[in-house]
């Protein structure tokens, strides 16, 4: 199915789903960490996201791709899911929030020149230049919101989780319009799970003495952020651009903001909003597609199509 040039209703409501449920992944994370090592919670979650795909697999009678595309899906699997959630797990037991935050908002920028490399999706200066703006917003929203910044070498591995999580979004899509965005998505998870299967083999242990609060930790983590953020995500991967799509993860710091304000009382202050009003400016300015020239007869007859 041919790559729609504009993001459209389906897609931003994906979007839109997947970046609610990542939102409360890093708290969530934070919390499972007190009982559970990173590999155990990043075990635990992609175990439980691969559960719940093979569920909706076999209810949906959706099949496997092909097993000549099994080792090209299986590394994209282990780069993009076991090594991106090892890396950001670990992480974030010495790296602070603010730092995590400002380094995890590079996504969009490394998976747009992926996106140029690899998928060959052509980049605009509007485009670039929305980019840059986006991510200012999103240092403003960071540094005016009282949260703490602090660089040490672990913020490597939050670089690692950019670069693994990039990969992920661009390798996937040409495998998304041979075999379907569930069948490529369920199997990358398979793949994740089995190769973080090493690095949490004290599981069961750590399960048996965990407070409950701490194990549905886990559980939201595997079904909310993990299975349906990334059906929600692939699936908008699928109806367009990767450079595009990835540019609305610019949100997350602002939108975590709100959900802080509403829900801790946490008030943000005016540079603070400020920040957000320049990070959905960028967005916008990212995504916005210069209109081509038209002759007077057809301008005039998709001038009358308009309400």
């Amino acid at each position: 199915m041919p790559t729609p040039e504009r993001l459209d209703g389906r897609a931003l409501a994906y979007i839109g789903i997947a970046l609610l449920t990542w939102s409360s992944a890093y708290a969530a994370i934070a919390y499972a960490l007190a009982s559970f090592s990173p590999g155990e919670v990043a075990l635990a979650r992609l175990a439980i996201g691969s559960l719940c795909f093979a569920a909706l697999l076999v209810a949906r009678r959706v099949p496997l791709p092909a097993r000549r595309d099994w080792p090209a899906l299986a590394a994209l699997g282990v780069i993009g899911l076991t090594v991106y959630h090892l890396c950001l797990n670990m992480a974030e037991t010495r790296v602070a929030s603010g730092t995590a935050a400002i380094l995890i908002s590079l996504v969009p920028a490394t998976t747009a020149a992926l996106s140029a490399i690899w998928l060959r999706e052509r980049l605009s200066p509007r485009t670039l230049t929305g980019l840059a703006v986006a991510l200012l917003g999103v240092v403003m929203v960071v540094l005016t919101s009282g949260k703490d910044l602090k660089i040490e070498p672990m913020a490597a591995l939050v670089l690692v989780s950019v670069l693994a999580c990039s990969v992920f979004f661009v390798g996937q899509k040409p495998f998304f319009v041979r075999h379907g965005m569930l069948g490529v998505t369920g199997f990358t998870f398979f793949a994740g799970a089995l190769g973080a299967l090493p690095f949490g083999l004290g599981l069961p242990h750590a399960l048996a003495v965990a407070p409950a609060a701490r194990i549905g930790a886990l559980l939201w983590l595997g079904i909310a952020p993990t299975f349906i953020g990334y059906i929600a995500w692939n699936a908008a991967l699928h109806r367009a651009p990767a450079s595009q799509v990835s540019s609305f993860i610019y949100f997350s710091p602002p939108i975590a903001v709100l959900i802080g304000w509403a829900w801790l009382g946490e008030r943000p202050t005016l540079l603070t909003l400020a920040g957000g009003v320049v990070t959905v400016g960028g967005v916008v300015l990212a995504n916005a597609r210069r209109r081509t020239p038209a002759s007077p007869a057809p301008a005039a007859a998709a001038t009358a199509k308009m309400p």
